[in-house]
């Protein structure tokens, strides 16, 4: 569910204070159209503003819908200026998050090269205000949202282990949360991979470790964790951490980096 407030503010950034360009006369339609291929995602939100400004949303294809060029993601009708006023936040708003579902789905089609078993998860590198449109956007490219807030799973890492010692911080955790919570602990090495286990984390983040090094802590382990790789990894790395038996394979990018869906946004065309 988007927030009011969230639509209003989005709004009054775009329209400011007295639009005259927008104010237009009349009903009308307007199509959000793709201009290159990829993975619908981001409807939910768009939707949102335009149904705040009153405009009908007619028809709109579901979060994870590979489109083509050409093909139409969202169709809406109302007054000509409530619509112009909504297209291009919502147009933004659709245009990021299906870069970021694209970004996941081709990931996730590089890991199922080698694995249907691993997952390709994002992480909280996510735009501020925009968290929670990018990781549904994960979702509907094929992947993990991963901890959606810090209340939501723990995961020490370094900077903790820096205060406390590997071992402190990890017990210290581990004495500290519900029964419901499952502990990370960030490790940069194989032998501290296992530290990490026999201290309690449910789960051993390889940090920046290169295939072998994975491969080798993911023997080291032997089942005693889930077993997460992350730190720098591109789409073209993730089949070879895929192969070395991780069972996630978290990438910032997904989110920090993906490039936006190039769409077009048109009014008054007869469909």
């Amino acid at each position: 569910m988007i927030e009011r407030s969230k639509i209003e503010s989005w709004l009054r950034e775009d329209v400011g204070h007295h639009d005259v360009t927008n104010d237009v006369p009349g009903e009308t339609t307007g199509r959000l159209v793709a201009k290159q291929d990829g993975v619908a995602a981001g409807l939910d939100a768009a939707t949102a503003v335009f149904e705040y400004l009153g405009v009908t949303v007619t028809d709109r294809v579901e979060a994870g819908t590979r489109v083509e060029t050409g093909e139409e993601l969202l169709a809406v009708e109302g007054t000509a200026s409530d619509l112009l006023r909504g297209e291009r936040v919502a147009a933004n708003l659709v245009g990021h998050a299906s870069g970021v579902a694209t970004a996941t789905r081709r990931a996730v089609d590089a890991a199922r090269e080698v694995s249907d078993d691993v997952a390709v998860a994002a992480t909280r590198k996510t735009t501020p205000g925009l968290r929670g449109i990018e990781k549904r956007a994960v979702v509907a490219g094929g992947g993990d949202t991963h901890r959606l807030t810090l209340s939501h799973m723990v995961l020490v890492k370094e900077n903790h282990i820096a205060e406390l010692g590997l071992t402190a911080a990890v017990s210290r955790c581990v004495e500290r949360v519900s029964f419901a919570t499952k502990v990370e602990c960030e490790v940069e090495t194989p032998a501290d991979a296992t530290r990490a286990a026999e201290a309690g984390a449910d789960i051993v983040l390889l940090d920046n470790m290169s295939p072998a090094e994975t491969h080798n802590a993911v023997e080291l382990l032997d089942g005693a964790a889930l077993v997460e790789a992350s730190g720098g990894i591109t789409r073209e790395d993730v089949p070879a951490y895929a192969e070395a038996g991780v069972d996630v394979i978290s990438m910032g990018s997904l989110t920090h980096s993906a490039d936006q869906l190039d769409l077009s946004f048109r009014t008054g065309e007869v469909r």
